[in-house]
């Protein structure tokens, strides 16, 4: 049962409505990025701006290059310091238009050292040059050399999947896959699923959400889901908007959202079918915090990578 306290106002501290406020002075302070070529928005992101500050790269990262549906796919490789205990297989964010394998390294350091996991980041081709079902493709392919042979190569058993936003979209769908194209529907233990875009047709808190960019708003999920589903796409099939699948036989999932996140519904909706198909689990929600609020440092995103940290340590 979902505490109806958490979606007070007033439970929302000082810090987190502050940073609120400043992310949303950072993001129309730089302008419309649909009114860019969409490479100088990559190349924005990769080097980050106020509204969102470029997070450092690893020394320690590796490229590990294997066959991908396209030609050589990418993933970017992070070991752990320590004994390795598994593998996380990371997807990443950015609306199926921006984001790479390398924007999330601390995050992933972070995983290797504290749950002694290899961290594998999927450097999966990105819409609209190359829409659905690429990136979905590159993912599934990603799976199923980490369920194969990567098991061996890295010295791994326990294999944990997730990411953030349409990564944790991704995330699902990789999963979905892999149960009903490869027949391994338990090749993973457990999905860590952060702010989730799980309907492309948009949910009601991505409709009612309006102009203001915390982040996102209803125009970029809009436009996201546009390129991602490039020509007459039925965004209702369970292969584009999981919210829509079987979800039975599925890993348990951390399902982490806060309460300002345009993508609430998604979390919520998706995480109700998750517990109802049998599949175990726990969502996670945070007052005030905003689209993945992990991205920002802060009192409330330590307080969720704690968490994010026990439940992928407890499956390995």
């Amino acid at each position: 049962m979902i505490d109806h306290a958490l979606f007070d106002p007033a439970t929302i501290d000082p810090e987190t409505k502050a940073l609120n406020a400043e992310i949303v002075a950072a993001h129309a302070a730089q302008g419309d990025p649909w009114s860019l070529p969409i490479a100088e928005v990559r190349e924005r992101r990769r080097r980050g701006t106020k509204a969102s500050p470029a997070m450092p790269r690893s020394a320690r990262a590796e490229i590990l290059t294997i066959d991908g549906p396209a030609g050589p796919l990418p993933l970017r490789v992070i070991r752990p310091k320590g004994k390795v205990r598994g593998a996380y297989l990371h997807i990443h964010r950015g609306g199926w238009v921006w984001g790479s394998a390398d924007e999330q390294d601390p995050w992933l350091e972070r995983i290797a050292d504290s749950c002694g996991f290899v961290c594998l980041s999927v450097e999966y081709r990105l819409a609209p040059e190359h829409p659905y079902p690429a990136a979905l493709e590159d993912c599934e392919a990603a799976a199923l050399w980490l369920a194969g042979p990567g098991k061996a190569e890295l010295g791994v058993r326990a294999l944990t999947i997730g990411g953030e936003s349409v990564g944790a979209h991704l995330a699902v769908m990789t999963l979905l896959r892999l149960r009903d194209h490869h027949g391994l529907p338990h090749a993973f233990r457990g999905a860590n699923l952060n702010a989730g875009f799980y309907d492309l047709g948009l949910t009601p808190s991505v409709r009612n959400w309006g102009e203001e960019r915390l982040v996102i708003n209803t125009r970029d999920l809009q436009t996201f889901a546009e390129g991602f589903c490039a020509g007459d796409v039925d965004r209702r099939l369970p292969d584009v908007s999981p919210i829509y699948a079987d979800l039975k036989g599925l890993p348990p999932a951390l399902f982490t959202v806060g309460t300002a996140d345009p993508l609430l519904d998604d979390t919520l909706y998706m995480s109700a079918r998750w517990a109802a198909a049998g599949n175990g689990g726990h969502t996670a929600i945070y007052p005030g915090g905003c689209h993945v609020f992990i991205r920002y440092p802060s009192k409330l995103s330590e307080q969720a990578l704690e968490l994010i940290d026990r439940f992928l340590l407890a499956l390995s």
